[in-house]
């Protein structure tokens, strides 16, 4: 047993509150009246009644009776569910909040983007200790498999949303899930079916069928669940060597459950599975001598991430108790890359379960010290997804709320955005709508006024390939040498041009199904210049949803019709990576140049390579598959952006071993600019 003498010594006498009702509060309870005032005990779903011989008070009632403590009498992995709920609290009012153990959970992890300093058994001394053991038992959930959301207890909400969608509300249905299986739990191991029977009887919800419940939460949770591939490959390496392995593990779900949860998750080669529910005991209990009924004789080493349920429970089972890190532990490790504040909320919770099962998959990341991504397609689903997938779901909110029927998402930033937002909404039409700068530039100009504003966005060249580049004209060098007036020496040839680029890009307009009411006009970073200049070839109203405005004060005068996701300077990592971004949220076409007499496309040369293109489409599958994982897994719609600022620069400090992504270069045909993207990161 823990002994909290020299944790509660500076609140001797003082009033305290236990949060927690399970096995872990009776046994604590005694140490800790003799050292202080308990005066209650909290819960996340309970706030009347008593255990053990002490009431169930509310958060506001501790509050109210003064308590300078609140005691967590909690595991590790659920102190932190429990952190997050009343951290805001505690910190308003002056209450300190540490677990059995003396930890302080309101004092944060600080910040890091290695592993440097972090204690831990390599996988070359598992595979050791794993050969001086007949037997191999290993734990399921968190270790052989992991949640792609932050906290098991998120399926609980997930859960929540399902019912809701059948037609089944059930007020705090989150806290009545665990007010159930906590209950039942004292007694024995619960079956799901068992757990929604407790909640059915006792909340009086007879709409709630136990079955229908237990197999849409399983459901659900397996959809969540992904291998963790490299401790999945080391056993079954290991059992195809001959050596016997069980899963053995503390969950609700029974062994045909498991079974088919397993082969979802493409595990097959291990022994049996014990599964407490089964037994009615969980591994503290007796499932490990129900293991060794099984084994006989036979030394076994057990694995798992829980160091109370995988190591002292085995080692008073008689085995060897090892421990790995969960992915959860690896993101606390390195401080949640300071993310933790923006965790509230069931989808930001989503969001980083998405990207740690993806980073941290792996229990032996931590061996490398430093942090390292070695593929295109997970450096666009770990650092660019987050935020785009923010900006696509509020995009679809501004065009619901302004009830518009059509999108024009401008080439080339919105070729991907065009697709993500295809998933999201079938019912708005939409057309990848060719343009650039330039193109718009050439076509839509008609006064000196016009080509001071293309002259004032400085060109990175001379004259002569300024008018070359940006309009299409072709003049000598001895000719310019003898010009002081700059483009507007060239107003008559520049105003010809525009003439006949106007007639082609009208052409190809003609080509489109134009709609009647204002069309939506997506641009990624921009000013609002191609916004400006098309507005002026077309009579419908167009309106601006940008990801970031520039300048928006120089544009004000032209009147556009603008609203940005982000507003100048609002996020310094979103202005200081819009580059990198641009770079990668783009097509396999080249730039466009115009049109021809006939509306069709005139692209400039390419300038990016076989391979150069190859990485991009990388990057944009992995941001597709996370924004498709996104809806998949969680309903509720996404409004939070925060998370996805945060993790946007990590493509700076984590180690990025993709040649062909460090080789990409961002380009600006309209500024003749060319920058390397590894001088960006």
């Amino acid at each position: 047993m823990l002994d909290l003498t020299q944790i509660l010594q500076p609140y001797q006498n003082r009033r305290i509150a236990i949060y927690g009702l399970s096995v872990m509060t009776r046994e604590l309870l005694p140490q800790a009246e003799r050292e202080c005032r308990v005066i209650g005990l909290l819960d996340g779903c309970q706030t009347s009644g008593s255990f053990y011989g002490k009431p169930v008070i509310s958060l506001e009632k501790a509050i109210e009776e003064g308590v300078v403590l609140i005691l967590v009498a909690a595991r590790p992995e659920s102190c932190k569910v429990i952190t997050k709920r009343v951290e805001g609290v505690c910190r308003a009012h002056q209450i300190a909040l540490l677990d059995s153990r003396g930890n302080n959970l309101l004092e944060q992890t600080s910040k890091t983007c290695d592993f440097k300093g972090i204690p831990g058994y390599t996988k070359a001394q598992l595979l050791l200790d794993i050969r001086r053991h007949d037997v191999v038992s290993v734990d399921l959930f968190d270790t052989l498999v992991m949640r792609r959301t932050l906290f098991s207890s998120d399926v609980f909400e997930l859960t929540d949303l399902g019912l809701r969608q059948k037609g089944i509300v059930v007020e705090n249905f989150a806290a009545k899930r665990v007010d159930g299986e906590k209950t039942l739990s004292r007694t024995m191991v619960p079956t799901l079916a068992e757990i929604y029977a407790y909640i059915r009887e006792k909340y009086q919800i007879p709409e709630l069928r136990p079955e229908e419940s237990a197999e849409l939460e399983w459901s659900i949770d397996c959809g969540l669940l992904v291998p963790r591939k490299e401790l999945c490959d080391l056993l079954g390496e290991i059992y195809d060597a001959g050596k016997p392995v069980y899963i053995v593990t503390d969950t609700y779900y029974t062994k045909p459950q498991l079974v088919k949860l397993l082969d979802q998750c493409g595990i097959s080669r291990y022994t049996d599975i014990l599964s407490s529910c089964d037994f009615r005991v969980s591994k503290s209990t007796g499932l490990f001598r129900q293991l060794q009924e099984r084994i006989s004789e036979k030394n076994c080493i057990h694995i798992g991430d829980s160091h109370d349920a995988d190591v002292l429970a085995a080692r008073a089972g008689g085995l060897m108790g090892w421990r790995i890190y969960s992915g959860l532990d690896l993101f606390e490790a390195v401080g949640y890359f300071g993310t933790w504040d923006t965790l509230g909320s069931l989808p930001s919770r989503v969001q980083a379960g998405l990207f740690v099962s993806r980073l941290f998959n792996s229990p032996f990341q931590f061996e490398k010290k430093e942090i390292t991504v070695s593929r295109a397609r997970d450096i666009g689903y770990l650092f660019f997804a987050p935020v785009i997938t923010s900006f696509v779901f509020w995009l679809h909110r501004q065009v619901q709320r302004q009830d518009i029927k059509h999108i024009w998402f401008s080439a080339r930033d919105g070729y991907l955005i065009q697709k993500l937002y295809a998933q999201l909404d079938g019912a708005v039409s939409s057309t990848y709508f060719l343009t650039s700068r330039i193109a718009a530039t050439r076509a839509a100009l008609d006064s000196r006024e016009d080509i001071r504003y293309v002259e004032d966005m400085r060109f990175s060249g001379t004259l002569q390939e300024q008018l070359e580049k940006r309009f299409g004209i072709k003049a000598a060098a001895d000719c310019l040498e003898k010009t002081a007036g700059g483009l507007l020496a060239y107003e008559e040839e520049i105003l010809e041009a525009a003439a006949v680029s106007r007639k082609n890009y009208c052409a190809y307009l003609k080509r489109l199904e134009i709609p009647e009411g204002s069309i939506a006009f997506f641009d990624f970073v921009a000013r609002g210049t191609v916004q400006m200049f098309v507005g002026r070839l077309v009579e419908t109203p167009l309106k601006g949803f940008y990801f970031m405005q520039q300048d928006p004060e120089y544009m004000e005068k032209w009147g556009l019709s603008i609203l940005p996701f982000y507003k100048k300077n609002e996020s310094n990592a979103v202005a200081e990576n819009y580059y990198v971004l641009e770079t990668v949220l783009t097509s396999s076409e080249p730039s466009l140049s115009g049109f021809d007499s006939s509306g069709g496309p005139v692209y400039a040369k390419e300038t990016r390579s076989a391979e150069d293109i190859r990485c991009i489409e990388a990057v944009q599958e992995g941001i597709l598959e996370y924004f498709q994982s996104y809806r998949e897994l969680c309903q509720e719609e996404l409004k939070e952006r925060r998370l996805g600022e945060l993790l946007l620069p990590l493509v700076h400090v984590v180690a990025i071993a993709d040649k062909a992504f460090r080789s990409l270069k961002v380009e600006d045909p309209f500024f003749n600019r060319t920058t390397a993207l590894e001088d960006l990161l």
